[in-house]
């Protein structure tokens, strides 16, 4: 995750930007149910890309992409920095960022375990078991359950020297 955000900041600040920050997110979810002892959903994903941010021209401008290789990277970069310029061309006044220190952290929401270390057969057992118990109570004619997760790993890195590393689960 780091050398993707500071591929983008270099190859930002060689293209003229004055002001670089990258978001590098890697988001799961998870989405598993059961209804009357069968399997509903049974559905995992993964979203793994980039967002560059620049100021150049004394404009903003933004990119994304989900091509992590070096030269996906610096493509990226070299997008927001274009946009950039041409936005300039519109602007009114140029972007004045306020004076800001360096931050430098790492922070994660509490949690027992990570759902995604749990093998998907295990929730699976559990949540067929709940509804197996649900369908033995008289008078039940609907018995539904269900599980959903998401992790998100976020990094970001600022060409003023901030890297901030944050997981949520």
């Amino acid at each position: 995750m780091e050398d993707w955000a500071n591929t983008g900041i270099e190859t930002a600040k060689r293209r003229g930007a004055s002001y670089a920050d990258a978001r590098v997110m890697d988001i799961r979810h998870r989405e598993i149910s059961v209804k009357n002892g069968e399997v509903g959903t049974l559905a995992q994903s993964e979203s793994l890309g980039i967002g560059i941010r620049v100021i150049a021209h004394g404009a903003w401008g933004f990119a994304s992409t989900d091509r992590l290789t070096r030269e996906g990277v610096q493509a990226c970069a070299a997008e927001a920095v274009a946009i950039a310029r041409a936005s300039a061309i519109a602007k009114r006044e140029n972007v004045a960022l306020a004076p800001e220190q360096t931050y430098v952290d790492t922070w994660q929401n509490p949690f027992l375990k990570d759902p995604f270390r749990i093998p998907v057969e295990r929730q699976l057992d559990l949540l067929l078991a709940a509804d197996k118990e649900m369908r033995k109570v008289k008078g039940v004619t609907l018995a539904e359950g269900s599980m959903s997760f998401a992790r998100i790993e976020q990094l970001f890195v600022s060409s003023i020297g901030s890297s901030i590393h944050q997981i949520k689960v």
